[in-house]
C-alpha cells in the first residue's frame, strides 16, 4: 500500500482544536475491501430485494454468511497486519504478554473533551483557507514514496518473529497488537476513498443509454477500483479508525473546471462544484469495527453507499480478511440500484516483502433490470500460476450464458470477449490516469477528521521516529478507552455523526436520492 504525505514540521499546531482525539481500536483491519453481505430488513432470502420506495436508501441483497477459509493456498504462507506497536522504553522487540497470549497494552493518560455528534452544518462547513489555488486550499496528500520500506521490514524481523510466536492457527486477531513501523501513513477511511481514484469511470455509468451498457460500465468501474490504493511494492496496514472519525474529500473530473461553477449546498462536501465527485466516510462502530462511506456526483445524479465490517483470521503464516458488508451504486435518473460485494484479502510474505492478494467470488446485481455479473479474484496456486488474476462474466436477464467474458489482472490489463466475437482491451490500469483526491489543509479540518486525528502518528512515521509514533498511537488508544468507560458509567449511547443504521446496513443521512426527492416536493 502507498504511504502517506509529508506533513509540516509542527504537527501539534495544525488543527483547529488542540484537544487530544479519541483513541485507536485495537482490531483487525486490512488494506482490502471485504467479500460478503449482511442481511437487511427488506431481505427475505438469498435472492435480491426490489429497490425500496424510501427516499433514504434502496434495499440490499441478503447473502448467506460465509467465513474466511481456514487455509489459503499460496506460494507464500505469510502474514498481514493490525495496528499498534510493542510499547516499551527503547526499541527492544520484547513485549509484555498476558496469560491469554495476547499482547498487554500499556496505556498513557491524556486529557481533552469527548467527541460528540456535532452540529452537521458546523461540522461540514468549517472554514476554508483564503488562498485561491489548489496548493492554498488542499493538502498535498498523494506525495507518497515507498523507498526504504522493504528494508524497514527486514530490520524489524525479530519483532515480527516474536509476534508470530504469540498467535495460533484460526485465531481471531481482534486482540492482537501489531507493530507501528508496518503502519501505512493514513487511516482506513482514507483508503476507502481509493475506490474512486477513477471518478470519470464512476460518473460515466449514468451517461450510458441502455441498461446493458450501464451494467458493463459498473463492472468496468468496479474492476478499476482495486489497483489505485496498492501502488507501492510493500503492503502496509492503514490506521484503524477511531469511533466517530470522519474523512472527507472530492475529485475534480477531467476537463472540468470549478471556476464559476455552481456549488453544491449539501451532501458530503458542501463547498465544491456540482460537477465534482464528493466522498465522506465515518467509523460508525467500534465493537464490531464498522466503517460506512458514501460518494455522489450531483450533476450526474449518481451515488454510492457502502458499509464494511472487517473480520480477520490467522491462517498459519498468512492472514485472511473477510469483510462483512456491501455497496450500492444508484443511478437516480433510471431508478436503478446495483448491489455489489467485495473480495477477500490475504497478506503474504511478512519476512521478505509483504504483498496483498485478493481472492474470492463477488457479484453485482441490478434487481430492476435483471442484469448481473459474477467476478472471481483468483489466488495464486501453490505451484506455478500467476498473481492477481481475475475472471468475470456479465449476464443478460434470465440468461445462463454470459454476453461478455473478462479476464486479466486486477492491477494490470483486463480483456473482454463479447458474444458477438468482438475482443477488446476492457481496462488497462497501467495507462489509466489516477485522479488525485483533494482534501482540506490540516488547519481547516475539525479535530475528529482523519488527518487531524492521526497527524502526530503520521508525522513521526514519516521522520522514522517509531517510539514517538508509538507514543502518539497509545495516547489515541487510551483516550478512546476512557471515553468508552465514561459512556458506560453514564449509560450514554454513542451517536453517529453522518450515517444511521438501517437494519444491519449503514446509510448516509442525507443522500442525493433523499435531497432530490425533498426538492421535488
Amino acid at each position: 500500500m502507498p504511504s502517506q504525505t509529508v506533513l509540516p514540521p509542527e504537527p501539534t499546531q495544525l488543527c483547529k482544536s488542540e484537544q487530544r482525539p479519541s483513541s485507536l481500536p485495537v482490531g483487525p483491519v486490512l488494506t482490502t475491501l471485504g467479500h460478503h453481505q449482511t442481511p437487511t430488513p427488506n431481505s427475505t432470502g438469498s435472492g435480491h430485494s426490489p429497490p425500496s420506495s424510501s427516499l433514504t436508501s434502496p434495499s440490499h441483497v441478503n447473502l448467506s454468511p460465509n467465513t474466511v477459509p481456514e487455509f489459503s493456498y499460496s506460494s507464500s504462507e505469510d502474514e498481514f497486519y493490525d495496528a499498534d506497536e510493542f510499547h516499551q522504553s527503547g526499541s527492544s522487540p520484547k513485549r509484555l504478554i498476558d496469560s491469554s497470549g495476547s499482547a498487554s497494552v500499556l496505556t498513557h493518560s491524556s486529557s481533552g473533551n469527548s467527541l460528540k455528534r456535532p452540529d452537521t452544518t458546523e461540522s461540514l462547513n468549517s472554514s476554508m483557507s483564503n488562498g485561491t489555488s489548489d496548493a492554498d486550499l488542499f493538502d498535498s496528500h498523494d506525495d507518497r514514496d515507498d523507498e526504504g520500506e522493504a528494508g524497514s521490514v527486514e530490520e524489524h524481523k525479530s519483532v515480527i518473529m516474536h509476534l508470530l510466536s504469540q498467535v495460533r492457527l484460526g485465531m481471531d486477531l481482534t486482540k492482537v497488537v501489531l507493530p507501528t513501523f508496518i503502519l501505512e501513513r493514513r487511516s482506513l477511511l482514507e483508503m476507502y476513498a481509493d475506490f474512486f481514484a477513477h471518478p470519470d469511470l464512476f460518473v460515466s455509468i449514468s451517461d450510458q443509454k441502455d441498461a446493458r451498457d450501464r451494467m458493463v460500465q459498473v463492472v468496468k468501474w468496479y474492476l478499476s477500483a482495486f489497483h489505485a490504493g496498492r501502488k507501492g511494492s510493500v503492503a502496509k496496514k492503514p490506521y484503524n479508525p477511531i469511533l466517530g472519525e470522519i474523512f472527507q474529500c472530492h475529485w475534480t473530473l477531467p476537463n472540468d473546471t470549478e471556476e464559476n461553477a455552481e456549488l453544491v449546498s449539501e451532501g458530503p462536501v458542501p463547498w465544491v462544484s456540482k460537477n465534482s465527485v464528493t466522498f465522506v466516510a465515518e467509523q460508525v462502530s467500534h465493537h464490531p469495527p464498522i466503517s460506512a462511506f458514501y460518494a455522489e456526483c450531483f450533476n450526474k445524479k449518481i451515488q454510492f453507499n457502502a458499509h464494511i465490517w472487517t473480520k480477520s483470521k490467522f491462517l498459519g503464516m498468512s492472514i485472511g480478511v473477510h469483510n462483512i458488508g456491501q455497496g450500492c451504486v444508484s443511478c437516480l435518473e433510471h431508478d436503478e440500484h446495483y448491489i455489489l460485494t467485495f473480495p477477500n484479502g490475504y497478506g503474504r510474505s511478512i519476512l521478505t516483502v509483504p504483498w496483498v492478494e485478493l481472492g474470492g467470488e463477488c457479484n453485482i446485481n441490478c434487481s430492476k433490470t435483471g442484469y448481473s455479473a459474477n467476478i472471481v479474484f483468483h489466488t495464486k496456486p501453490f505451484y506455478g500460476g500467476k498473481k492477481h488474476r481475475i475472471t468475470a462474466e456479465i449476464f443478460s436477464p434470465n440468461d445462463k450464458k454470459s454476453f461478455c467474458s473478462i479476464e486479466g489482472e486486477w492491477n494490470g490489463v483486463m480483456y473482454a470477449k463479447y458474444s458477438t466475437g468482438e475482443n477488446v482491451v476492457f481496462i488497462d490500469t497501467k495507462k489509466l490516469p489516477i485522479i488525485k483526491k483533494k482534501v482540506r489543509k490540516l488547519e481547516d479540518q475539525n479535530e475528529y477528521e482523519s488527518r487531524c486525528l492521526w497527524k502526530d502518528v503520521t508525522f513521526n512515521l514519516k521522520i522514522r521516529d517509531i517510539d514517538a509514533a508509538t507514543e502518539a498511537t497509545h495516547r489515541l488508544e487510551e483516550r478512546q478507552r476512557a471515553e468508552a468507560r465514561e459512556r458506560k458509567e453514564k449509560e450514554i449511547q454513542w451517536e453517529t455523526r453522518l450515517f444511521h443504521e438501517d437494519g444491519e446496513c449503514w446509510v448516509y443521512d442525507e443522500p442525493l436520492l433523499k435531497r432530490l426527492g425533498a426538492a421535488k416536493h
